[in-house]
């Protein structure tokens, strides 16, 4: 398998945390997305949207985080990233949605440069954008974990799809000093990640095009 990816991208980052959970081995590609690697022509010729991230895998290239995982999930069933039950399937997919439909997309890397670039909003203000959607999503994010039992991932006692997305969301928040607090379950959650394994060698600070 061949991930090409960004370091600081979080739909990247969601995938190689799959990847590490299930123990997959994967040549890592860098794609310098802040650079405009993905628009050159070498990648649109791979990646039909231009984004990252992109899998090769099985003669094949897989685009969109959230399919990348559910593939490697059906591909790949051990340890499980969404539950054996109907109902847990929905519960988890719509945590892990909340961040990748809600979140992510009002605040990901074109969005912010768009703001910049095309409507002269300076960097103050970008942030200020960056911290209230980030902090409105993560709080209604905490309101659906409230309504599940109590577990020590998103979802139960295993990281899940939902932790995939969790995770990488944080990491990015805290660069723009968004407020974590009054977000209990949200954090406990994304603590209880980053003490195993996985999500420490799928973390930015561990890629091979890191920068400081």
């Amino acid at each position: 398998m061949k991930l090409h990816n960004y370091f600081r991208s979080s739909a990247s980052f969601r995938v190689r945390i799959a990847l590490e959970l299930k123990g997959l081995r994967y040549e890592y590609i860098p794609v310098h997305i802040a650079k405009g690697d993905h628009k050159k022509e070498a990648y649109a010729a791979l990646s039909a949207d231009t984004l990252v991230p992109l899998l090769e895998v099985d003669c094949e290239k897989l685009s969109q985080s959230m399919a990348i995982i559910e593939y490697l999930d059906e591909k790949h069933p051990e340890p499980a990233l969404l539950p054996a039950d109907a109902l847990g399937r929905a519960k988890v997919r719509a945590l892990a949605q909340s961040i990748a439909c809600e979140i992510h997309p009002v605040n990901n890397l074109r969005v912010l440069k768009y703001l910049v670039r095309e409507l002269k909003v300076d960097e103050a203000a970008k942030n200020a954008w960056y911290r209230h959607w980030c902090r409105e999503g993560l709080e209604a994010f905490e309101r659906q974990l409230a309504a599940l039992p109590p577990s020590t991932f998103c979802y139960g006692d295993a990281p899940t799809l939902a932790d995939c997305c969790l995770v990488p969301q944080i990491f990015n928040a805290k660069r723009f000093d968004v407020d974590f607090g009054g977000l209990p379950r949200t954090m406990a959650a994304y603590e209880a990640c980053m003490v195993l394994e996985a999500f420490q060698k799928a973390q930015p600070s561990a890629c091979p095009d890191n920068e400081a």
